[in-house]
């Protein structure tokens, strides 16, 4: 398997979810803009959101694909089966039970994520409503991340990262068309949610049955491979969720600030996201079964090697991106969501949260990359210690910058405690002895540099003012706004190229 052919597979499968993504924003920001509705569905969505995350793509992917690859590896077809149908039946139930339990308590969880929601009897009662209607989305995307991990570990990585596009989907056609149907109109984000969700599962199922490997309900806890699961899975929840669990954490800090600060966050949160889920999400995706195979196989030259591979990829990838986000927050928010409700000031308010998350871009990613490495040694207690640190740095930064900062302060928390996250993670693998850099990182640092600082004095004055961005017709800003994306991207990589760099350099086999 050509890890570069599927990076560009998985990559490019999440670039059309991410452009349907900000198709999905602009109609919400057209049609909500960043009041109080906004604000109700963001914070109705964000517990589950962060549950899928902790249940699906988290723990239970972490947990789940080495062990998977363990048996698919040593121990044949039948066993691997038995032990899908056994996960499956054992995850499907206790989500289900998490979503029901979920929308009883809507209003308790409500109280204890945002408090500051009460003072609102209409926006609280809201929240409540959008949280029930939101909260089933937590089973759905649990099967379709079991799903996506059988996939991923036969290779099969372009469905699993296809999925995504049909929630974005989802969402423009609920918002656009179905929204007079509903009062408020706010509603139609809830059931879009909803029949995303359903529509992702749904997805699945003919790939899994051409592959054999279908999942029947049969539940058995005593399984020995479903222990291990659920051994793992547990402490792994924290270890891979800081992030999410920070957002849920400021929201609450957000819910005290004025209005509009939690959709802020939102729509800064969401173009940050595109990066991350393109590069992050990817390479986390395409190495943990590699890395998986290779420490079973007990390969530990090829483990370091390609862990090295994957540093140098997201630093070459990730460091630009993190750059263009800062030098371009006004254009890409006025060019995406500066329409109808979403006003001049909101653009202005959401630069300054957009700006904050791009300083800790980098290490957000590395944290995807360097935590695969532990989950694939079946080690959870690491990651969990460092998470745990992690968290706990977050909110001490969140009480000293939300005053001078306000919700832009919660934004650089979270960026900066990221990046605290993969240092220590880097040094965990090194101490341990688990990855050695291979030569040349000197010289490949060097080159970066040389490139990212060519890269930042064209895009800074090919931008132009703030004022020009936010007067200029929907058209012309699209217009411009390509033309600077695509003209750093192909600063950047010339610069590269004249350094020498080379696409071959970066092929690379998996397991």
């Amino acid at each position: 398997m050509n890890l570069l052919r599927a990076l560009a597979t998985v990559s490019g499968m999440t670039l059309l979810s991410r452009i349907l993504g900000f198709v999905r924003d602009f109609v919400q920001a057209r049609a909500f803009g960043a009041g109080i509705e906004m604000d109700a569905f963001v914070v109705a969505f964000r517990l589950p959101n962060l549950l899928r995350r902790m249940f699906a793509e988290g723990a239970f992917s972490q947990a789940f694909v080495p062990i998977l690859a363990e048996y698919k590896n040593k121990r044949g077809d039948e066993e691997t089966q038995r032990l899908i149908n056994h996960v499956a039946s054992a995850l499907g139930l206790a989500v289900l039970i998490v979503s029901i339990l979920g929308a009883l308590a809507a209003p308790a969880i409500i109280y204890a994520t945002a408090p500051g929601f009460s003072a609102d009897a209409r926006k609280f009662e809201l929240t409540v409503e959008l949280t029930r209607i939101t909260f089933p989305y937590i089973f759905f995307m649990a099967l379709v991340a079991l799903a996506g991990g059988v996939l991923n570990t036969w290779s099969r990585f372009a469905i699993p990262a296809f999925t995504p596009v049909l929630l974005n989907l989802s969402f423009i056609f609920m918002a656009l068309f179905a929204a007079p149907y509903f009062d408020p109109p706010i509603l139609v984000l809830g059931w879009a949610v909803f029949i995303g969700g359903l529509a992702q599962v749904l997805l699945q199922l003919r790939p899994l049955a051409q592959i054999g490997m279908l999942p029947r309900f049969s539940l058995d806890f005593s399984d020995p491979g479903v222990r291990r699961i659920l051994k793992l899975m547990g402490p792994a929840m924290l270890g891979v969720s800081v992030s999410q669990i920070s957002l849920l954490i400021n929201t609450v800090f957000a819910s005290f600030l004025p209005s509009g600060s939690v959709s802020w966050l939102y729509y800064a949160d969401r173009l940050m996201e595109f990066p991350a889920g393109m590069l992050g999400v990817a390479l986390g995706t395409i190495l943990l079964p590699s890395l998986s195979k290779m420490h079973a196989d007990e390969q530990p030259a090829e483990f370091s090697a390609l862990l090295d591979w994957g540093l140098r990829l997201t630093l070459m990838l990730t460091l630009p991106a993190s750059l263009g986000l800062a030098l371009l927050a006004v254009p890409l928010i006025s060019t995406l969501f500066h329409h109808g409700a979403f006003g001049a000031n909101d653009v202005l308010q959401t630069r300054t949260a957009l700006i904050a998350y791009s300083i800790g871009l980098t290490g957000l990613i590395l944290v995807k990359v360097l935590a695969p490495a532990f989950y694939s040694r079946q080690d959870v207690r690491t990651p969990v210690r460092i998470g745990i640190f992690s968290l706990v740095i977050t909110q001490l930064m969140n009480l000293v910058f939300i005053g001078p900062f306000q919700h832009a302060g919660l934004a650089l928390s979270i960026g900066l405690a990221s990046c605290v996250n993969a240092g220590l993670l880097y040094h965990g693998l090194r101490k341990r002895g688990v990855y050695q850099p291979l030569p040349g990182w000197g010289r490949f640092a060097g080159k970066l540099v040389i490139a990212l600082l060519v890269l930042g004095a064209c895009v800074h004055f090919a931008t132009g003012s703030d004022s020009l961005w936010l007067s200029a017709s929907g058209v012309e800003r699209v217009i411009r706004l390509c033309a600077l994306v695509l003209g750093g991207i192909g600063v950047y990589f010339a610069v590269l190229f004249a350094l020498g760099f080379r696409v071959r350099d970066f092929r690379r086999r998996g397991a």
